[in-house]
């Protein structure tokens, strides 16, 4: 019997997965422009995007019945004649997301509106190390961080851990400083929150709120530099966050840092983490007689009280950790590198001893945190609302997601 070719798949099956990766990209760029022009007129998103401006109205109609965008309250009229511009903006009454950051001494659980403002937080203090106990006080602080929310919904819950988290799993696969290995946190939350969970790590997080919400919008690429107990990077081009094979990318706290003398439990002195970490600077600050414990808030109150050591340990530090971003400069050469780091977040010498170690050259591009107060609770809560602005259609249960 002669050999025959298999019967091709109906044509009608190839362009409505087209189509519908079509819908779901329009539908991103839409609200995308909705977030950073609001109140803005559909002609405007047409021209802005490319789309045309039947697309754009069609989208914006179903943006619209899911709760996600409304019409502006006062029209605009067109050179007074005709029939009104009315503007579409962001509805951000209506709707939440969930946050969550674990660090090492202490969970902090958020809920965030839609353009990534902290609505209400709190902090939870380990009570011990067990994931299973960790994630189960975060998701029941969020459930009573909503009921004190009436009449607002929630989408989901983001997820912000430090160490090698696999986002597609939501498995936290190792964290050295927690313990924990092999922790499936989506699973747990979801179980707990009963909402969609998204997990990533803390450093890719902060990269993402940073392009959605943050001072780096609209930049070419960014990289985002992560220095607490944990100390690691996201690197974003073109609106995409590296990841690596199984999501890896980032992991640079055994890099070698020039002039480190702390020695690492890898055997070796000098390491990113073991160098920057803040259980380093809190020790350093114990020795020296400026702290009795283990916050390093208390080293930032005893520099703006006006402790002399407090200052050169901070300073110190930022110095480091400007040494650090120049060494990620040389290999990455982004356009815009945001740190996360206690100091340079608060004082203005810290900053200046960052960029001064940087060099004279590239110290214009780079910045602190756009979120300084809140840096651990916007991590979680971006997590969930970077899926969001990536798919509306399909992470909004809203009324129906075709025209009304």
């Amino acid at each position: 019997m002669p050999r025959t070719a298999a019967p091709p798949l109906p044509a009608s099956s190839v362009p409505r997965l087209a189509d519908s990766d079509r819908r779901r990209t329009s539908a991103s760029v839409i609200l995308r422009s909705v977030l950073e022009h609001g109140p803005v007129a559909r002609s405007t998103i047409a021209r802005l995007t490319g789309l045309s401006p039947a697309s754009v109205t069609e989208h914006c109609a179903r943006l619209t019945g899911l709760g996600l965008v409304r019409e502006a309250a006062v029209p605009r009229r067109s050179n007074g004649v005709g029939r009104p511009h009315v503007p579409v903006d962001l509805d951000d009454s209506r709707f939440l997301v969930g946050g969550v950051h674990v660090a090492v001494p202490y969970t902090t659980v958020a809920l965030l509106d839609l353009r990534g403002r902290v609505v209400a937080r709190r902090e939870l203090k380990h009570r011990g190390l067990d994931p299973g106990a960790v994630l189960a006080r975060a998701g029941d602080g969020l459930g009573a961080l909503l009921g004190e929310a009436p009449g607002r919904r929630a989408l989901g819950v983001g997820v912000a851990v430090g160490g090698w988290v696999d986002r597609d799993s939501g498995i936290v696969v190792e964290h050295p400083l927690l313990g924990w290995r092999d922790v499936p946190v989506r699973e747990a939350v979801a179980v707990r929150t009963g909402l969609p969970v998204h997990v990533d790590g803390h450093a890719r997080a902060l990269v993402n709120a940073e392009r959605l919400f943050g001072r780096a919008r609209g930049s070419r690429s960014v990289l985002q530099l992560f220095v607490g107990n944990v100390v690691d990077a996201a690197f974003a081009t073109h609106d995409e966050v590296h990841h690596g094979p199984r999501s890896q990318a980032g992991a640079i706290a055994h890099l070698p840092l020039a002039g480190g003398t702390e020695p690492c439990d890898c055997g070796r002195v000098g390491c990113l983490q073991a160098e920057l970490s803040e259980r380093t600077l809190c020790r350093r600050a114990r020795e020296a007689g400026v702290i009795d414990g283990v916050n390093p808030m208390h080293v930032l109150a005893a520099a703006d009280a006006g402790n002399p050591v407090a200052v050169r340990l901070l300073r110190e530090r930022a110095r480091m950790v400007g040494r650090a971003a120049g060494l990620l400069l040389d290999v990455l050469n982004p356009e815009r590198v945001v740190v996360a780091e206690v100091g340079v977040l608060f004082r203005e010498d810290c900053l200046a001893a960052l960029r001064d170690e940087v060099g004279a050259g590239r110290s214009a591009a780079v910045s602190r945190s756009s979120f300084p107060e809140s840096v651990l609770a916007v991590a979680g809560g971006a997590v969930a609302l970077d899926v969001l602005y990536r798919d509306p259609l399909a992470s909004s249960p809203g009324v129906s997601p075709e025209p009304s």
